[in-house]
């Protein structure tokens, strides 16, 4: 045991700008439990480049603190973002036609390989500069890149030093108590001699008692909180699910059990949100918005209370359809829902081998409920992980022929189909899947700027990669002010392609481990159809 703690700086490593809703509710549930602690928080991401060194020196010189939280919240190299596009940049320099858009498109993966690893090094270093300057300080370190790479993390990280996976509110409560190490929570620590130890989560966090953000106090020890104000700002209902999608992790950082706010306290945020700071867009950030038939339940009383407050916003989230009933679609027409946020995959095939738990025909049934209550002109995304391990001709075009269903459901214009391919993640099936199969090296580097095994990670592998890039790249050439969105036009490219192909072609045969891959499934598969709603 150490002595308690007064006062704690978290910090909000550089990444785009979005809201840091994951330290604001590990500092306010700080503060609620432990009042005498001074907190204060500092957001990077709005800070200019050339200056974060200094105002981070001097706000740990002036404050002292006897913790430094820092929130690191990306680290991949491949993950497309608001700042740069790593999917285009492989498009091009994989598939493009045109040499000089690949020799453009090399360069900017330099640039992008270059930022990626520079702000690695620049986030150690600022762990380090702390360490130096306050060398009897606790150096805790978390957020969503953290929870993935906990292990390098901590290697790379200075003495004394605790790496939260998943959630902060317990360990952060175990660390400002003064204990050596958490007492609950999944953490790394790296002690004073430099040696990594692994602490596993002893019980969940009990998500009933985290109750309303308290914005008066968070303004006061963050007021730069109002440059988050005019966008979607995230909320969360629950934590945890029970699902397991091959390419997924969420059911291992959060648990598998769902864990659930009480829905006065969600509304209380909202509503608050609502009044002191104007907030008209709520992005509800949970793994998934509605998933289980209990969340269901838990979802509909969030939206009465909304509608009984008569409170003016809109809100989206990621949603699952298995156990919409059209009441609760009305509900959720009723309480402002912005857009329908979804994965999509067209053909039980596919949403059989990556193990998503649900039934298309269900999900068409739910589009059209939603149809029959009213909708008007809300947006449906389409999030769809084209050509994953064991998608062949078919199934793309009956991906396609299901988004032209939608089309003709809701408005052509409305349907908005992203185009996105699965990153492998470490610990996932997928992963495991094809290490086995020897498209991943055994030992390979998840964190690697090795180009090239980065563009295994983007998973998008012959035949059918270079012909979807193809119709993206044709797609992209198109656009004008006038144009398709890119993402029709892409499946429209992408169709026609594929019929003049031969749709009846038999292109499975052409994936070398897509029969092994369906007995990966098949052995797995009955987890899933466990996962009945009784169970949820």
């Amino acid at each position: 045991m150490t002595d308690q703690a007064k006062s704690v700086l978290y910090v909000r490593l550089p990444c785009w700008k979005i809201y840091p809703g994951g330290a604001i509710y590990v500092a306010d549930y700080i503060h609620k439990q432990r009042p005498q602690i001074k907190q204060e928080m500092l957001d990077l991401a709005i800070v200019p480049a050339a200056q974060r060194r200094q105002v981070l020196k001097q706000r740990m010189l002036q404050l002292k603190p006897d913790v430094v939280a820092f929130s690191w919240r990306n680290m991949q190299s491949f993950g497309p973002h608001p700042e740069d596009d790593a999917l285009d940049v492989v498009m091009n320099f994989d598939h493009s036609p045109n040499l000089w858009r690949r020799l453009k498109a090399a360069f900017s993966a330099a640039s992008i390989l270059f930022d990626y690893s520079y702000s690695r090094i620049r986030n150690f270093a600022f762990m380090k500069m702390t360490r130096r300057l306050l060398p009897d300080t606790r150096i805790v370190v978390g957020g969503t890149a953290v929870s993935i790479f906990g292990k390098y993390v901590a290697e790379k990280c200075p003495t004394n030093t605790t790496v939260v996976v998943g959630e902060g509110e317990p360990a952060m409560l175990s660390i400002v108590d003064g204990n050596d190490s958490s007492t609950i929570g999944e953490c790394y620590y790296k002690d004073d001699r430099g040696r990594v130890h692994f602490h596993h989560r002893q019980e969940n966090f009990d998500l009933s008692s985290l109750t309303a953000v308290d914005f008066d106090y968070i303004e006061s020890i963050f007021p730069a909180i109002h440059e988050y104000m005019d966008d979607y700002v995230g909320v969360h209902t629950k934590r945890g699910c029970p699902y397991q999608c091959h390419f997924c992790l969420y059911n291992e950082i959060e648990g598998h059990d769902q864990r659930y706010r009480k829905p006065m306290e969600i509304v209380d945020e909202i509503e608050a949100l609502n009044k002191k700071f104007g907030v008209n867009k709520i992005w509800f950030t949970d793994a998934q918005f509605c998933s289980t038939r209990r969340s269901t339940h838990h979802v509909e009383e969030i939206l009465d209370e909304i509608i009984r407050r008569k409170l003016k916003i809109q809100w989206t989230g990621y949603i699952r359809l298995n156990y919409l009933t059209p009441a609760l679609a009305s509900k959720m027409l009723e309480s402002g829902l912005a857009s329908l946020d979804l994965s999509f995959t067209g053909t039980q095939e596919m949403i059989n081998k990556l193990t998503l738990g649900y039934k298309l025909e269900q999900q068409m049934q739910a589009f059209q409920m939603f149809k029959d209550a009213g909708y008007t002109n809300q947006k449906v995304k389409l999030y769809m992980p084209l050509n994953a391990p064991g998608e062949t001709v078919q199934t793309l075009l009956q991906t396609i022929d299901c988004i032209k269903d939608l089309y003709n459901m809701f408005g052509r214009d409305n349907v908005l189909p992203f185009i996105f391919f699965i990153g492998i993640q470490p610990g996932t099936p997928v992963e495991r899947l094809l290490l086995e199969e020897g498209y991943l090296s055994k030992g390979y580097n998840p964190l690697t700027l090795n180009p090239f095994t980065i563009k295994k990670l983007l998973y998008n592998p012959k035949p059918l990669g270079p012909i979807i890039a193809r119709s993206y790249l044709d797609a992209v050439d198109a656009l004008d002010e006038n144009s398709e969105y890119v993402g029709r036009a892409t499946m429209d490219n992408l169709e026609r392609t594929l019929k003049e192909m031969g749709a009846t072609s038999n292109y499975g045969s052409t994936f070398p481990f897509l029969g092994k891959f369906q007995k990966f499934v098949t052995q797995q598969h009955h987890i899933v159809e466990d996962n009945d709603e009784n169970k949820f």
